[in-house]
């Protein structure tokens, strides 16, 4: 058994990053702590067997859209069996901000699908219009041929 004690850098605040790290932790079997810094920077602490701790520390280095991990400083110890399970430590006020925060999300959100069916809307609507013109065309051509055939047939009879 060994102890981590990680702390990694870049943009992992906000972002869903400790969320994950919970997951790994977990699906791993490790225990500990993960916690958001002050200086914007957070916190691993976590204790379990040597190579699941390996894999764990390796996990951490997570880059997508929204998570983008710079730096990881690990350092390693022993365990002191303190922990009984995987936890995310908040801040006091933090689920405040956060559901203040994502508040403002879910508006920008309804805003952007509201202006995006008006203009998906219009756009259906111009397409629309194309089809009927096409459909108007294709009409025509089906008479040219209707009376070419007539006329062919008038021919043959003769």
């Amino acid at each position: 058994m060994k102890r981590l004690i990680a702390h990694i850098s870049g943009k992992v605040q906000k972002a869903g990053y400790r969320s994950k790290v919970v997951t790994i932790a977990r699906d791993l079997g490790i225990k500990g702590s993960v916690q958001n810094l002050p200086d914007g920077r957070v916190r691993v602490i976590a204790e379990g067997k040597e190579a699941d701790l390996q894999r764990f520390a390796e996990a951490l280095n997570i880059r997508n859209a929204i998570v983008d991990v710079r730096d990881l400083q690990k350092e390693y110890s022993i365990p002191t069996g303190e922990y009984d399970g995987f936890y995310k430590l908040v801040g006091e006020g933090e689920t405040d901000e956060r559901l203040d925060k994502s508040v403002e999300y879910l508006k920008e959100l309804v805003d952007v699908t509201k202006n995006g069916f008006h203009d998906l809307g219009h756009k259906m609507d111009q397409m629309l219009d194309k089809q009927d013109q096409m459909l108007d065309k294709q009409d025509q051509m089906l008479d040219k041929q209707d009376q070419m055939l007539d006329k062919q047939d008038q021919m043959l009879d003769k």
